[in-house]
């Protein structure tokens, strides 16, 4: 079986990746559970789908279990969402020996999460992610949080899981637009450590987007391997995890400025890498042709590379001081060096971010 360990001390844990897994999940949490009590978060659309083999599995190794139905995307993460789940929790007796399970997407890891990390001061918590965004990137490293009107995912902790486990069939029933915004994702691990896995992954298109499951269980395994390295060295963010923010900080603007819907998370990343490659060759840091090998390869996937023109750019850049990664009120951008490496830093200026998303939005214009 396929897998990545997170070495974090006590902290450590195993991502599981193999076809077929859901159905023996059970078994999975019976070793790790400190008692047979499970919540089970979930999204509905996901529970109608998924969660039939999970909960077999679940009976069969003896593991008493409540399910707790969320919305779908980021409509789950939200205070309001959060103060049901611990009213269900209290309701169905989770106590400090239960498990919390997140079943679904980023999201739903996201706000499950969360809420292990602070109910009774934390519980355990395992990560069975069921999208390829989830599964290459959210599930993997603890970051867990809910979005605040100011900004998103303001309100969050450290929490890491006790394990996380990955079935790849999940992905045969996600919509095509998901499954795209999961890619990016993936892309985004070639651009910031490794560009042979970038060029793998061009030249793996077709059998990615096609589903085919050798390609996507190495996609899934050396993400994870990519996102393991980085976390194991840096847990807390306080250096090299940063890295992983790649595209994330004009992302992070798109989904706000779009009320967090309508836009997909990895699609706003798409957009981000893109004009951060954009921003690296302003500052003299990379080559304009390294820039658009960046926007091609996301461009071949079928993702966005553009700001939506509908946008309003200066709500956009009044948003950079609200970056989590900010200092003094300077946002702080990823951006690359080349594909393969990247480097933090504070130089971005707002007016240069301006002027990248004005350009983007006019070059939308000029395509439709």
């Amino acid at each position: 079986m396929p897998a990545v360990d997170v070495a974090l001390g006590e902290r450590s844990y195993t991502i599981q990746i193999q076809p077929g897994l859901l159905d023996r999940s059970g078994d999975t949490l019976a070793a790790l559970c400190r008692s047979p009590r499970v919540a089970v978060v979930a999204q509905r659309r996901v529970w109608d789908r998924w969660g039939a083999p999970l909960e077999v599995s679940l009976k069969q190794a003896g593991l008493a279990h409540s399910v707790h139905l969320v919305p779908n995307g980021e409509g789950a993460k939200r205070i309001a969402w959060l103060q049901r789940l611990y009213a269900a929790f209290a309701a169905a007796g989770v106590d400090r020996q239960s498990t919390v399970a997140a079943f679904g997407g980023g999201a739903v890891g996201d706000l499950a999460g969360f809420a292990a990390a602070t109910w009774l001061r934390g519980v355990d918590f395992v990560q069975i992610p069921t999208t390829l965004l989830a599964q290459v990137d959210a599930s993997v490293g603890g970051k867990v949080g809910v979005n605040l009107p100011s900004g998103k995912n303001l309100a969050g902790a450290f929490w890491q899981p006790r394990a996380v486990l990955i079935d790849p069939q999940t992905l045969r029933t996600l919509p095509r637009r998901e499954l795209l915004s999961g890619l990016a994702e993936v892309i985004k691990y070639g651009i910031i450590l490794d560009a042979d896995f970038f060029e793998w992954v061009r030249e793996n298109r077709t059998a990615l987007v096609s589903l085919e499951s050798e390609a996507l269980t190495h996609a899934i395994r050396r993400s994870c391997e990519l996102k393991a390295f980085v976390v194991q060295s840096d847990e807390r963010e306080s250096g090299l995890r940063a890295i992983l923010n790649y595209g994330h900080t004009i992302g992070h603007l798109i989904e706000r400025e779009a009320g967090y819907a309508g836009i997909r998370h990895g699609e706003a990343v798409a957009i981000g890498m893109v004009l951060a490659a954009r921003l690296a060759v302003r500052l003299g840091m990379l080559e304009s042709a390294a820039a658009e090998r960046i926007r091609q390869t996301i461009h071949s996937f079928g993702l966005p590379v553009s700001v939506p023109q509908s946008m309003t750019v200066d709500r956009m850049v009044s948003g950079l001081s609200l970056d989590k990664k900010a200092r003094g009120g300077r946002a702080r951008f990823v951006l690359p060096e080349r594909i393969g490496r990247v480097v933090v830093t504070d130089a971005v200026t707002p007016e240069m971010v301006r002027e990248v998303i004005v350009e983007s939005q006019k070059e939308s214009a000029g395509r439709s």
